[in-house]
């Protein structure tokens, strides 16, 4: 299907790329501007793939010709100023950057080339004047229910909370999504509520919504659909697609249902990476790699770990890491081929365990064949594939000299990463997205929707650092909590109090990220140095606490439960300390035991007094109850006093950990409350 996605929202100064879906590199697109405030001077030329740029605020509707026909698509400007993070481009988007412009204005009252924008979306009291208050980035949140003949779609939109602003005093826009026929007649909004009667749609619609503030949120969506619609977004290639219900079943033959919310399977997972070329590379028996790495799948399940990250599989350069791929169709014959890799993911998941495929999108190997064809060869037919400097060599990334950037504007690129993409889609649970802040973000919300169709519980994971909030709207379900990992290694370093850690979890809120968003928290990687290392004993052990204590999915790369200390070495099992590998296997079981410890669980802080600023405490909550968490980064035992009344019998070891003024302190406790 050649429809460019969903409407989009940005301000003027940010930059989106857009491009056909599911395109044919031989096909011809063309776009050209169907509406735009009347101050715009945008136009486009003959190219398929655009990076547009708003130059005024308002609606734009900007249309693509192709093979299909024409597809409108709705772009919402704000006004420069209402870009988040303090400017245009400031948060870090993929694919957006510039220079804030234009001052703010009573933005929906300006008119345009084709009339005003239709009242039946958006925001009324957006349409009477300027914004007011004090802001900062604020969040949203939507849910649609069937009422009679209608469907009801309601915003909870919610300030920023290092912000002023009062609740009521946001604003909230609402956009139908361009794809499917609405009867947009017939659609009200009134405040924050959007009704549309079951009959103005054919098959299905999806209602899109920001709030603002001083900035513009991340966007929330829903979708409204007859019952046993078939998802349609690989329409046209003969792929089958499933059925599937989401969300709320609502009432009569019309459901309703939240479209980026995380898995519910990913919500309770322990997560583990596998460096594949090193975590069994002392079996010397073993007819491959895959077969090396299923021997030791019973040991995971033993661990109490469900999900496992493989470092990447693909065929690729001499680097052991796997991230210079030159084949992104084959499983690298070193490790034993495709069919050695499916027969292990076939093992983990008859044991209950869930595996990420790394996937790699931004970039080749210059060992690719394409590249090498390529190179300071004009009429390569893959010289467009790649981005080129003006001294002829290839864009790249912190001068890494043995890949190559990826030219997303190519439609050959496109096409030959999706079909990537449906291939390993097939055998694996979900994707873990390299560099993901390197990669257009409208590829990514094609990316999402095309493995979504198939398998609504597939997990989408990035990378990106600094994490950002705004890869939440229709593309990622978790995010690696990079805030988090670099303020555990300050912490455990001495160079911050161990409150920054309290710190570090409400940046989540207060950088734009909503409430439904899920983070990857993690210590370590094969990136980075071992945290034990770095830290010292006594902070990995607290850091360990952290992670399966705090809101988030904890993450563990492999031997850091043993206590290893090579960063990518063949894991030293036979040198495996004991009191590391127990310390994980009670924090594994506490946080599947301990409801408090859950993933849906509140997070809040608590009053405590300690004599060492090693030391910070939270309270996570559920309906049933709260338990406390106290953490010690510090050498030796501390006591800590709390102000909420505890039980003193610790939840991970079993023990009381009750003194006189307060309870003791190794590295963690987790204690039930009693008020």
């Amino acid at each position: 299907m050649q429809h460019p996605g969903p409407p989009q929202f940005l301000a003027v100064g940010e930059t989106v790329q857009l491009a056909p879906r599911d395109p044919d590199p031989g096909a011809t697109y063309r776009w050209r501007v169907r509406r735009a405030p009347v101050a715009s001077r945008v136009e486009f030329g003959d190219e398929p793939v655009i990076d547009f740029a708003p130059d005024a605020p308002g609606r734009y509707v900007v249309e693509l010709d192709g093979p299909e026909g024409t597809s409108p698509l709705t772009v919402r400007a704000f006004s420069g100023e209402y870009a988040p993070g303090g400017g245009a481009g400031a948060g870090g988007r993929s694919g957006r950057s510039g220079e804030i412009t234009g001052e703010r204005s009573a933005e929906r009252g300006d008119r345009e080339r084709s009339g005003p924008a239709p009242e039946t979306e958006g925001s009324a009291r957006l349409d009477a004047g300027s914004y007011d208050g004090p802001g900062g980035r604020p969040r949203i949140r939507l849910t649609a229910h069937v009422a009679g003949d209608d469907v009801v779609v309601e915003a909870d939109p919610r300030p920023n909370p290092q912000g002023g602003t009062d609740p009521d005093a946001l604003d909230v826009e609402f956009l139908v999504d361009d794809r499917w026929p609405v009867d947009r007649d017939r659609i009200s909004v009134e405040g924050w509520t959007l009704r549309l009667p079951t009959d103005a749609f054919d098959r299905k619609t999806r209602i899109h919504a920001v709030a603002v503030d001083d900035e513009y949120s991340v966007a929330d969506a829903v979708e409204v659909r007859r019952r046993g619609t078939t998802v349609d977004f690989r329409a046209g290639r003969g792929d089958g697609v499933a059925e599937h219900s989401i969300g709320d079943a609502g009432a009569g033959p019309v459901e309703t249902g939240r479209l980026y919310e995380p898995p519910e399977w990913a919500k309770d997972v322990t997560l583990y990476e596998i460096y594949v070329r090193g975590y069994a590379a002392d079996d010397e028996e073993a007819d491959t790699t895959f077969a090396a790495l299923e021997k030791r799948l019973d040991y995971l399940a033993d661990l109490g770990v469900d999900c496992l990250w493989l470092t990447p599989v693909l065929e690729n350069d001499h680097a052991p890491h796997g991230y210079n791929i030159t084949d992104f169709h084959a499983v690298a014959e070193d490790l034993g081929g495709r069919e050695a890799y499916e027969r292990f993911v076939d093992a983990a998941h008859d044991r209950g365990m869930k595996v990420l495929f790394d996937l790699v999108l931004n970039h080749s190997a210059r060992a690719h064949p394409f590249y090498e064809d390529a190179y300071r060869n004009p009429e390569s037919e893959y010289y467009d594939w790649y981005e080129w400097r003006e001294d002829g060599e290839p864009g790249t990334y912190f001068d890494w000299e043995y890949i190559a950037n990826f030219d997303f504007h190519t439609l050959a690129v496109r096409r030959h990463l999706l079909d990537a993409v449906d291939k390993w889609a097939d055998v694996a649970d979900g994707f873990r997205c390299d560099m993901a802040w390197a990669v257009p973000d409208t590829f990514w919300q094609e990316l999402r929707d095309r493995v979504k169709a198939v398998d609504p519980d597939f997990l989408l994971l990035d990378e990106t650092i600094p994490y950002v909030a705004d890869f939440h709207e229709g593309m990622f379900d978790v995010h690696f909590d990079t805030t988090l990992y670099f303020t555990l290694r300050q912490v455990g370093n001495g160079h911050q109090p161990a409150d920054a850690i309290l710190d570090a979890i409400e940046q989540r809120r207060a950088v734009g990220f909503p409430d439904h968003a899920a983070f990857l928290l993690y210590q370590e990687n094969h990136d980075e140095t071992r945290y034990l290392v770095e830290c010292g004993d006594e902070a990995a052990f607290a850091s360990a606490g952290a992670l399966f204590t705090l809101p988030g999915l904890p993450m563990i790369y492999g031997g850091q439960e043993i206590g290893q200390r090579g960063r990518r070495d063949p894991l030293a099992w036979d040198h495996a300390r004991e009191e590391f590998q127990a310390h994980y296997e009670r924090l594994i079981e506490a946080r599947g035991s301990v409801q408090s410890l859950d993933y849906r669980a509140e997070f809040e802080r608590v009053a405590y007094d300690a004599d060492s600023d090693r030391v910070t405490a939270f309270r996570r909550t559920t309906d049933e109850g709260a338990h406390v968490v106290v953490l010690n980064f510090g050498e030796g035992t501390e006591t800590v006093a709390l102000a909420p009344a505890v039980d003193p019998t610790d939840a991970i070891t079993g023990r009381s950990v009750g003194v006189e003024g307060g309870v003791e302190v190794d590295d963690v406790v987790v204690v039930p409350e009693t008020e």
